[in-house]
């Protein structure tokens, strides 16, 4: 290869995508590497014998499966108030969304091995008498199906909430507070037998995913993969829409709104367009997190389950996507370990790390790390004495 050839691959490479990941985005390189070295090293660790140090636990790795759905979740939250200044309460009702989708999928799979043997009804709907599938049942014996409504289900109510939100322009705290107001409503209907989702019991009893036995080693370790490869993908898509021109509208939007829109974009088109998107990767995680914890129940609408993934990214970080991954699990992580060793003060413990998040961490942990976003002099010198400063 001659001398001119090189440095012109070399540029080629770096106006890539994933050359400006790689140039301008080391935490989500690091991210990306951890999460393909997961997909290669967690089925070969899982398939050592039982005896072996080495081997890895179906069970560890789908409680490890369970926290990388809560970080696709919390970084659909990042994304929006990180990068728009939406801070929505209600992201709950999207992942919820989309477990249901599946959840009425893998129901359906069921056929005549449930308890009262009806090949076309669930069991909850048999014991309660019902005599025919609800028409928004139709569809759901087909994976395709089902697969497309977990991602339309959410982007329709975050259409149609955006659309009166946004055209209103309601903002700030006001929105905060409908969007809480919008998944506590869809809680107590889902609660209600007589919609049809199971009432407080829920979806349960799973045993086949794409005519696969959902009890099985090999399905179990292919759903960590695919939550991995998924996690990826979004975060990839993601930081093309922030480094891309519309990324640069959404930040003048949450830098200051008035001013965007004196300058002729219409505000509420690019918020509303962002908030379905980010809708729709809430909804992907909840459809990946059910069959790997084997139910879905209306208290995954709970209000203090969106406050709980807004926890997640201001300790993480918001606004550096990879921060609401670390949040994420490293929350999660903690909150598994409190909730055995400490089950009556873990809430508190939960509380108070918000708190001090917010009041001395404002950029949360990667902010503190890449020593950005107007660190007071006490971080500056805890980042220097720690040497975790460096570029992101």
């Amino acid at each position: 290869m001659s001398e001119n050839a090189m440095p012109l691959g070399r540029s080629l490479f770096t106006e890539s995508l994933i050359g400006r990941l790689v140039a301008s985005d080391r935490g989500g390189t690091i991210l990306l590497g951890i999460l393909l070295a997961a997909i290669i090293l967690v089925p070969l660790l899982n398939a050592l014998p039982a005896d072996s140090a080495l081997h890895l636990p179906v069970y560890t790795i789908s409680l490890f499966g369970k926290y990388l759905s809560y970080a696709l979740l919390a970084l659909s939250v990042d994304l929006i108030w990180g990068y728009c200044g939406i801070l929505s309460l209600g992201h709950g009702a999207f992942f919820a969304l989309g477990g249901y989708a599946m959840g009425m999928y893998l129901m359906r799979q069921i056929g005549d091995r449930g308890v009262y043997g009806n090949p076309d009804l669930p069991d909850f709907m048999v014991f309660l008498n019902w005599t025919e599938l609800p028409w928004y049942w139709w569809g759901f014996d087909m994976a395709w199906f089902a697969l497309l409504m977990v991602m339309v289900a959410p982007a329709i109510l975050a259409f149609a909430f955006g659309w009166f939100a946004f055209g209103s322009r309601v903002t700030g705290v006001y929105f905060s507070i409908v969007t809480q107001a919008l998944t506590y409503a869809l809680m107590l209907a889902f609660f209600r037998n007589e919609m049809g989702f199971g009432g407080n019991n829920g979806l349960t009893d799973f045993k086949d995913i794409f005519g696969l036995d959902m009890r099985s080693d090999a399905v179990r370790v292919g759903l960590f993969c695919a939550t991995a490869l998924a996690l990826g993908l979004a975060y990839i898509a993601c930081r093309f829409i922030t480094q891309s021109r519309l990324g640069k509208v959404l930040v003048a939007i949450r830098d200051s709104e008035s001013r965007t829109r004196f300058v002729g974009y219409r505000t509420d088109r690019f918020k509303l367009f962002i908030f379905v998107f980010s809708a729709v990767l809430a909804g992907i995680a909840g459809a990946l997190y059910v069959p790997q914890v084997g139910i879905i129940n209306p208290t995954e609408f709970s209000p203090i389950n969106s406050i709980e993934i807004v926890i997640w990214v201001a300790v993480g970080g918001r606004g550096f996507l990879f921060g609401a991954v670390l949040g994420a699990v490293g929350v999660n992580m903690a909150k598994s370990y409190f909730t055995i060793a400490f089950p009556e003060i873990w809430l508190f413990f939960l509380g108070a790390l918000f708190v001090v998040a917010t009041i001395f961490l404002p950029r949360g942990l990667v902010g503190l790390m890449s020593g950005s976003g107007g660190a007071s002099p006490w971080q500056q010198k805890l980042v220097k004495a720690l040497g975790l400063g460096g570029k992101r």
